[in-house]
C-alpha cells in the first residue's frame, strides 16, 4: 500500500510555495494600492446603463467599444432576446456618456435607445462583502460543530472539523492569492461574481473532505490494532478514486468555458478552474495528513523514518 500521508512534509511544502506568492502579491497590492486586489464597482461605485438595440448583440463586441474608450473595467451582460444590455462601469459624467453613445452609435447603428442610466454607490458592495465574510465564518463553525457531532463516536472529534477547516482556509488563500496576482498583471477586478466562485470553491473542498474523514470513521472500528496513520491512508485510498473523479468532470466543463465561453464570464470560471484544483488537492494532501500528525504529534511524518 502506497502510503500518502507519510510524504506531508512534501504536501505542506508545496502548499507554502503556491501560498506565499499570493500573500506576498496580496501585501504589495495593499501597501501600494490599499486593496489586496482591484475592485470592480460591485465594490467602489459606478454606473449602470442600460441600452436596447435594433437587433441582438455579442457582450464582447460592446464591451470593446468600452475599452477601447479607456474603460477597462467595464462589464457587459444582456438579458432577453439579447438586445437588450446592462452595462456596468465606472462613474461618467454626461460629457463622457455622449461621447460614449457616439463610439456605440458607430459601431452597432444608430438605433441604440437608452432605456437607464443610474448611479450606484459603493454601500452594495460592502453589504456583499460583509455577506460573504460572515458566510465563511459561519461556515467555519458549522463545519466544526457538525464534524464534532457527526464523529463524536471516535476519538478526539474536534481535531476532524479544526482539519477539515485549516484546509478551507488553505483553498482560501490560494484562491485570493492567485487572483491577486491576476489583478497586478492582467487587471483582474473583483466583483460578486468573485465572492459566489470563492464560496463555491469553499463548498466543494468541505465536501471532499468530509468524505474522506467519514470512510475514516468507518475504517476505524474495523482496523482497530492497526496506526491511525495507516486506517487514515487506507481511508484515502479508497475514496481518491470518487474524488478526483467528481472534481475532474467538473474542471474539464470549466476548461471547455475556458476555451469556449463568453469574454464576459472567463475571469469567474477561471476562479472557478484553479479554486477547485486547490480544493481537491487540499482535500486530498492537507486535510487528512493535517488530522494523521495531530493524532500522531508528529507534524512532518519523521518519526517513523527514525524508527525504521
Amino acid at each position: 500500500m502506497f502510503r500518502l500521508v507519510e510524504q506531508r512534509k512534501w504536501y505542506f511544502l508545496l502548499s507554502t510555495v503556491i501560498i506565499l506568492p499570493g500573500l506576498l502579491a496580496m501585501i504589495y497590492s495593499t501597501i501600494a494600492t490599499g486593496l489586496p486586489f482591484r475592485l470592480a464597482i460591485d465594490f467602489t461605485g459606478g454606473s449602470i446603463w442600460e441600452l436596447s438595440f435594433e437587433q441582438p448583440i455579442q457582450p464582447a463586441q460592446l464591451r470593446d467599444v468600452f475599452t477601447d474608450a479607456g474603460y477597462s473595467d467595464t462589464a457587459v451582460t444582456t438579458v432577453g432576446d439579447g438586445a437588450t444590455a446592462q452595462v456596468r462601469l465606472k462613474a461618467i459624467d454626461e460629457a463622457q456618456k455622449v461621447a460614449l453613445m457616439e463610439a456605440i452609435e458607430t459601431r452597432f447603428g444608430s438605433g441604440v435607445v437608452e432605456k437607464q442610466f443610474a448611479a450606484v454607490g459603493p454601500a452594495i458592495g460592502q453589504e456583499v462583502t460583509q455577506a460573504a465574510v460572515l458566510a465563511v465564518v459561519a461556515a467555519a463553525l458549522a463545519i466544526t460543530f457538525f464534524l464534532v457531532l457527526a464523529f463524536r463516536k471516535v476519538a478526539h472529534p474536534f481535531r476532524y472539523g479544526v482539519s477539515a477547516v485549516i484546509a478551507m482556509v488553505h483553498d482560501i488563500l490560494v484562491t485570493t492569492g492567485i487572483f491577486s496576482i491576476c489583478s497586478l498583471l492582467f487587471g483582474w477586478e473583483a466583483d460578486a461574481l468573485f465572492l459566489t466562485a470563492l464560496l463555491t470553491v469553499i463548498s466543494f473542498s468541505v465536501q471532499d473532505t468530509i468524505v474522506v474523514f467519514d470512510r475514516i470513521r468507518e475504517n476505524a472500528p474495523k482496523y482497530r490494532g492497526e496506526p491511525f496513520s495507516l486506517v487514515a491512508n487506507r481511508s484515502l485510498l479508497e475514496t481518491l478514486h470518487r474524488s478526483l473523479a467528481t472534481q475532474l468532470n467538473a474542471l474539464f466543463v470549466m476548461a471547455s468555458l475556458l476555451l469556449f465561453g463568453g469574454a464576459t464570464i472567463k475571469q469567474f470560471i477561471a476562479v472557478m478552474f484553479y479554486g477547485l484544483i486547490s480544493g481537491t488537492y487540499s482535500s486530498i494532501f492537507n486535510a487528512v495528513p493535517i488530522l494523521v500528525a495531530w493524532e500522531e504529534r508528529d507534524l512532518f511524518g519523521t518519526k517513523k523514518r527514525q524508527m525504521a
